[in-house]
């Protein structure tokens, strides 16, 4: 199919599939995006164009930025602690059972084994971010908590990955040091700024908003970094601003789940190869439960700890064991520079993309909490 009009067709035709199923099954439409990309991948086949990966790419930045922008500085103040402390454990249980687990128990060298560890460590922001979307649930006070620990959890990936791997250089230093400026700067000329050029039809705030992403992007693949991750750090420093902007932040939501998303989901689920699904799926389901495992031995007790109620502490420790975006990035790391070979990126990223399904499965069909919005979005 070289026609990109009928590839555009096909890849809208998935995602408007996966919408209306979701309305059906009652689950998140990212969920469903991403089960359908596997069923299309194996199936029909998905043509992975690089336009198409420049749209799922810009998709997974945009969405990592709105959920920047949803966490709740005074939320995050008020539980410091248990956002910290779940974020923490959430990386480094799975961190290091996995690590263990493909050293010891399967073999694998120490850097390979290292991987496998920071691969399966994360906690997906994006997946996390769309369900709550999608179900109201970002309004809640724990909502809000939940998404401030992924931020933390997936800050020990990336840092644990570029301690490790990372490539020391000027550009490195320069990501860094326009991020902090970024962060710094832009909560004091946002307001000013989209108060004089705001209210037009060409919309230029939103405008301004991609262009700043574009450029941390840029600095982040010269410094060999991932463009999420500043996106997340300035939704962070803007979030005061956006939960004043609701119409804003509604309108860039709309153009995110629209269009972007659909492409970021629907390529995660069509990367599952199914023949190396059945060859390696003994593999896949032992990374996948230690992933699980660990991720329920640390973060529900803290749960308790912190006085969640039993359907609370279960649902944010399954939200908490998902993982896409830094997980497939730290695979594909492994993958490009030879650290591990095709057969175990493709063992390490099924398990990461099984993890973006089963436990938010779970968690969306037997553990949703109570919905009590915060009361200025009441």
């Amino acid at each position: 199919m070289d026609n990109i009009w009928f590839q555009s067709a096909l890849w809208m035709a998935l995602a408007l599939v996966a919408a209306l199923g979701s309305l059906f099954v009652t689950i998140s439409a990212a969920l469903f995006e991403i089960v359908v990309g596997a069923l299309a991948g194996s199936t029909v086949g998905l043509p992975l164009t690089p336009w198409i990966d420049y749209i799922a790419s810009f998709g997974a930045i945009v969405l990592t930025f709105l959920a920047g922008t949803d966490i709740d500085p005074h939320v995050v103040k008020r539980n410091f602690a248990s956002s910290v402390t779940i974020g923490l454990m959430g990386f480094f249980a799975p961190y290091l059972g996995c690590l263990l687990l493909a050293r010891y128990g399967l073999g694998w060298p120490w850097p390979e084994a290292q991987i496998a560890g920071i691969a399966l460590s994360t906690t997906s922001v994006a997946v996390v971010y769309a369900v709550m979307v999608e179900t109201g649930y970002n309004r809640t006070e724990l909502g809000k908590i939940i998404l401030a620990a992924c931020f933390i959890n997936d800050i020990g990936t990336v840092l644990a990955l570029g301690l490790v791997f990372a490539n020391y250089n000027v550009y490195l230093v320069l990501f860094a040091v326009a991020t902090i400026v970024g962060m710094a700067i832009l909560p004091r000329i946002v307001p000013w700024l989209f108060k004089r050029i705001g209210g037009r039809a060409s919309e230029p705030e939103i405008k301004f908003i991609f262009l700043v992403l574009f450029v941390l992007g840029g600095l982040a693949n010269l410094g060999k970094s991932e463009a999420v991750l500043p996106a997340y750090l300035i939704g962070m420093a803007l979030a005061p601003f956006f939960l004043k902007q609701r119409e804003l932040q509604g309108r860039m939501r709309a153009i995110c789940f629209a269009f972007l998303t659909p492409f970021y989901f629907l390529k995660a689920g069509s990367l599952i190869d199914a023949h190396a699904l059945l060859a390696g799926a003994a593999l896949i389901a032992l990374f996948l439960a230690m992933k699980m495992v660990t991720k329920f031995a640390g973060i529900l007790p803290l749960t308790r700890y912190f006085k969640f109620d039993r359907r609370e502490g279960m649902y944010t420790t399954l939200m908490m064991s998902t993982g896409l975006t830094f997980g497939s990035i730290s695979a594909l790391f492994g993958l490009t520079n030879h650290i591990i070979n095709q057969q175990q990126y493709t063992v390490l990223v099924t398990a990461v993309i099984g993890s973006a399904v089963v436990p938010t499965l779970i968690a969306q069909l037997w553990f949703h909490p109570h919905f009590e919005p915060l009361e200025e979005d009441a």
